[in-house]
């Protein structure tokens, strides 16, 4: 985990056939939370976009490098005093060999946050 205790994985699980679900709260004690932003925590997209990686390694027990993104729409801030748990769905294809494409919705409670299309090679 590149932040430490910056949130912790309660579920991770296949769904089908690459897709998985997982449920991740954010720890909202987190230093990153004391300056983005002082008295209005909100998570930042970059770290977001860790989460999906280091999630998307654990899935392929492989360590990864982003190549591409694509599609980022960030539709929702994510307050982690409001909405500490996440729910993310992550959709795995392409030639896991060379090239890996990671689709990923992100949501709290019935909320979109967070949709967005990685590529990744392995490292």
């Amino acid at each position: 985990m590149l932040l430490k205790d910056f949130y912790t994985v309660e579920k991770l699980e296949n769904v089908a056939d690459g897709k998985y679900n997982a449920t991740v709260m954010l720890n909202r004690q987190h230093d990153i939370f004391k300056g983005h932003f002082p008295g209005n925590p909100v998570t930042p997209g970059v770290c977001m976009m860790q989460i999906i990686k280091e999630l998307s390694q654990e899935i392929l027990g492989s360590s990864l490098f982003m190549t591409n993104s694509s599609n980022v729409k960030f539709m929702a801030l994510i307050n982690p005093d409001i909405n500490p748990k996440l729910n993310l769905e992550l959709e795995i294809s392409g030639d896991l060999s060379s090239e890996i494409k990671v689709k990923n919705t992100t949501s709290f409670d019935e909320t979109v946050a967070l949709k967005l299309t990685n590529t990744y090679k392995k490292a």
